[in-house]
């Protein structure tokens, strides 16, 4: 049974902010790296400056979407958004992309990063491709 929770009407976080812009340092940064990492199973969007350090980040999990629904390209492009939205609070006008996986949501959350009005300066994919593929099957015996 426990404690009852009680929930307050004004909350600490601010009032109209969305899901997730609500703890951003209050930097300016115009040039920044946006790192896609696009699986079967889930999106993963990260915001970092031009040395690598991480700014934001946000995947398909973290916005409520579950199971086969977080690798669709509707949840990839609703991070894209929101990492967008970060983004331009902190003031950048332009990014370069790294693509890294083969899921459907890699180009979809592009697209909807940029439609937040940061530019695109390049992509660059990074996706790891094997030189010589897994170990054959032993021959059958019969």
């Amino acid at each position: 049974m426990g404690k009852k929770r009680i929930v307050k009407k004004g909350s600490s976080e601010g009032e109209g902010a969305s899901r997730g812009t609500v703890r951003l340092s209050r930097r300016e940064l115009g040039v920044g790296m946006l790192h896609i990492h696009a699986t079967y199973n889930n999106t993963k969007v990260l915001l970092s400056d031009t040395k690598g350090n991480t700014v934001a980040w946000s995947s398909s999990g973290s916005l409520g979407f579950k199971g086969a629904k977080k690798g669709t390209p509707f949840a990839a492009a609703k991070v894209g958004e929101l990492i967008g939205e970060k983004a331009s609070q902190l003031g950048m006008k332009e990014a370069s992309a790294v693509v890294k996986g083969v899921g459907s949501g890699r180009e979809s959350a592009l697209r909807a990063f940029a439609s937040k009005g940061v530019q695109i300066t390049g992509i660059k994919d990074t996706t790891p491709i094997p030189f010589n593929g897994p170990r054959p099957p032993k021959p059958r015996r019969v």
